[in-house]
């Protein structure tokens, strides 16, 4: 038997600018928790590795699949705050238009 992830649903009830924005700053949200917990994976794996006394060279290379790993997520974090710098004036714009309505 296999055992899927669902993956999460961002869901409108009107597609216009606004909710566009809105599902775009949801999944900005949903991905910065999914790299907390990659980070924290991360860091278990290298306190796992000190804790088992691995040999120098090994500790050497751990560290290093740790570095590259957040090298990449760097670079996707550059690109989320790129993705928000252009959603947060169009969500800025709907606060004002839409003060009390929801989308």
């Amino acid at each position: 038997e296999e055992i899927y992830m669902s993956m999460p649903k961002i869901e409108c009830c009107d597609i216009d600018k606004c909710c566009a924005a809105t599902s775009l700053l949801q999944s900005i949200a949903l991905e910065e928790t999914a790299i907390a917990h990659i980070l924290n994976a991360e860091g278990e794996k290298l306190q796992k590795a000190i804790s088992m006394d691995c040999r120098h060279k090994d500790l050497i290379e751990i560290n290093k699949s740790v570095e590259d790993m957040i090298d990449k997520i760097t670079a996707l974090e550059n690109v989320l705050k790129t993705k928000l710098e252009l959603v947060a004036p169009i969500l800025y714009k709907c606060e004002k238009k839409h003060h009390n309505e929801e989308c």
